[in-house]
């Protein structure tokens, strides 16, 4: 049989092993996995992985914040995605108030549709709980979004739930088997240590790194562990960056919690050290960059398993942008970018670093994504029958990284001059070529919106 297009003698890899195989498709999905396949087009992947795309569950393109806009919009976002080897990707729909849910929910499609590359989902992002939410809820997860964030600072804009509110949306979660994220900080911390360092010298913008200990992140993920135990919700904790946080996680799940958690590649390989440069506001994110055994804490437990998905949080700030600030830690715009270098860096430091194999990568990229989001197998795996997002990905390549070759639409990289390994060079979404031999051949629009299941099991 004649397939579409037939991916030759490359290693196919999942969770469960990898195997060398060719890859055919047919329309827009798999349609088999074996040898000696043809096809009317063919892609030798002689020496390559093929891997499922990745899929990065947390980002902010054209992010209304601090007074600016982020810089990446929906066409350079997934275009910079594409790029990476990223095939879906999870933006935000939150709520401005008087608005509803699901009024954000429509501005925020009418947004994307006609501007994204890649296909797409989003979160419903809620700020404020009343008996309008809980009329909401059923619906918003009805149209595709059965993943809610909130969150637990943000109070001077008028974003932060209180516990009680937490409480009422995960209890409302487990009713549909839904999901809440939540940005786990605490604000009251945050607010005394910002005002207990007020007019204190610190290099660059470190007091950003001061006024954030440890404890901000600990004792907000604590509170939400112990509250998705009380109302059997399903918990996901975004940008964790502490290792003790690992520890809360993993206590948590030990106890029947359903919770889950996701850390990012800044969070692995910058520390606050890079703070007290002239241009550490640059590296300005929330929660911030920690300390050299965060990362080791992080490491470890994404290889065990504690943490399930590597995701990136972009929310690209340039320069000019970023230099809002003036000399104001409390006023940066937090953010950088990361979609495009995801999954060579995950692959670099992680695989080829002898962290973690082949497969716990296709875990943490793909397959774990797809399932804690509800997009599994459509995304995520190389099943037949599933959609064909397809990563030829080249373990091979060395590249330095530099703003210069990126995508994004920044004057820098918080990963400028690193050095890595391996760089994906092929990349389908739903069978059609979007990246070719490193280069975009995509069309503007061609993504989708992809209608999402409630991950977890409902509770009575």
């Amino acid at each position: 049989m004649d397939y579409d297009l037939v991916i030759k003698g490359g290693q196919v890899a999942s969770s469960t092993g990898v195997t060398r195989a060719d890859l055919a498709i047919k329309g827009e999905t798999i349609a088999a996995l074996g040898s000696d396949l043809t096809g009317k087009q063919t892609i030798d992947a002689k020496g390559k992985i093929v891997m499922p795309g990745a899929i990065d569950v947390h980002n902010h393109f054209q992010l209304p914040f601090c007074g600016t806009v982020s810089s990446d919009d929906f066409e350079i976002g997934s275009k910079a995605a594409a790029m990476g080897g990223v095939t879906t990707f999870l933006d935000f729909a939150i709520q401005s108030k008087p608005k509803s849910v699901m009024e954000a929910i429509v501005d925020r499609q009418a947004e994307a549709a006609a501007n994204v590359c890649i296909d797409y989902s989003l979160h419903a992002g809620i700020t404020e709980w009343n008996k309008d939410r809980v009329e909401e809820f059923p619906k918003i997860i009805e149209a595709g979004i059965p993943t809610f964030k909130m969150f637990m600072i943000y109070r001077a804009q008028g974003w932060q739930a209180t516990d009680a509110d937490v409480y009422r949306a995960l209890r409302e979660a487990a009713k549909y088997g839904a999901m809440v994220g939540l940005h786990a900080e605490s604000n009251d911390l945050i607010d005394l240590l910002q005002e207990e360092i007020k007019g204190q010298k610190f290099p660059g913008c470190y007091a950003h790194a001061v006024s954030r200990p440890t404890v901000t992140e600990t004792e907000a993920i604590a509170r939400a562990i112990n509250l998705a135990e009380a109302t059997g919700g399903c918990l996901y904790i975004f940008h964790m960056s502490t290792g003790r946080a690992v520890d809360l996680i993993r206590d948590g799940r030990a106890r029947g919690v359903n919770v889950h958690a996701e850390t990012g590649p800044h969070y692995l390989l910058l520390d606050d050290e890079l703070f007290k440069r002239e241009d550490g506001h640059h590296f300005g994110t929330c929660p911030p960059i920690r300390k050299p055994a965060d990362q080791q804490g992080l490491w470890k437990g994404l290889a065990e398993g504690v943490v399930e998905v590597m995701a990136t949080d972009t929310c690209t700030f340039n320069s000019e942008q970023k230099s809002m600030w003036k000399g104001d830690f409390t006023k940066i715009p937090f953010g950088m970018p990361g979609i495009e270098t995801l999954l060579p860096l995950t692959y670099s430091e992680g695989v080829h670093a002898g962290r973690f194999p082949l497969e716990r990568m296709i875990e943490i990229l793909c397959e774990n994504p797809a399932k804690l989001f509800g997009m599994w197998p459509q995304k995520g795996s190389l099943k037949v029958g599933t959609d064909a997002d397809v990563v030829v990905f080249d373990p091979d390549a060395k590249v330095t990284i530099s703003h210069k070759t990126l995508t994004h639409r920044c004057d820098y990289s918080p990963f400028e001059g690193t050095k890595v390994n391996g760089w994906p060079v092929t990349t389908l979404v739903r069978g059609k070529p979007v990246v070719k031999d490193r280069k975009f051949v995509g069309d503007v629009g061609y993504g989708k919106f992809i209608k999402r299941q409630p991950p977890a099991k409902p509770v009575a």
